[in-house]
């Protein structure tokens, strides 16, 4: 009979172990959701403030941009003034024509040029755009 208490001791300490198991996991599953949830929130805050960091260096940026942009465009206003200060206060219809013949050379690798006309007005290439809307 030894034996079978025996047997009989160690199943029902097997099952006991078993429910307190069971019991342990039911318990500790809500638990572990409701950290889990806690640190996905967490992470999704950390990833939120690092996003409005770097919107924030960015705009700072572009504002440092901005200003420097502003002062060369003064910059520029500051020489074009002293350059007409130089002509004396007078814009002359050739200097006129040699500031556009320079501002030619930036245009690139460009090979259409609108000539004006005596009234001013450019040469337009309306049966170019025609040709090139057939094709």
């Amino acid at each position: 009979m030894n034996t079978n208490s025996n047997n009989l001791t160690k199943v029902l300490i097997s099952v006991g172990a078993l429910i307190l198991v069971i019991v342990a996991f039911c318990i500790a599953v809500p638990y572990y959701s409701v950290w889990q949830q806690e640190m996905s929130g967490k992470a999704e805050f950390a990833k939120a403030e690092q996003n409005r960091k770097i919107k924030i260096e960015e705009a700072k940026a572009n504002l440092e941009a901005e200003k420097l942009n502003a002062q060369a465009e003064i910059e520029r206003a500051k020489g074009a003034a002293e350059a007409i200060r130089i002509e004396n206060g007078s814009l002359s219809p050739t200097y006129i024509q040699y500031l556009w013949v320079r501002q030619q050379s930036d245009l690139g690798n460009k090979t259409v040029i609108y000539i004006p006309t005596e009234a001013n007005l450019p040469i337009l290439e309306a049966a170019r755009g025609k040709m090139a809307a057939q094709d």
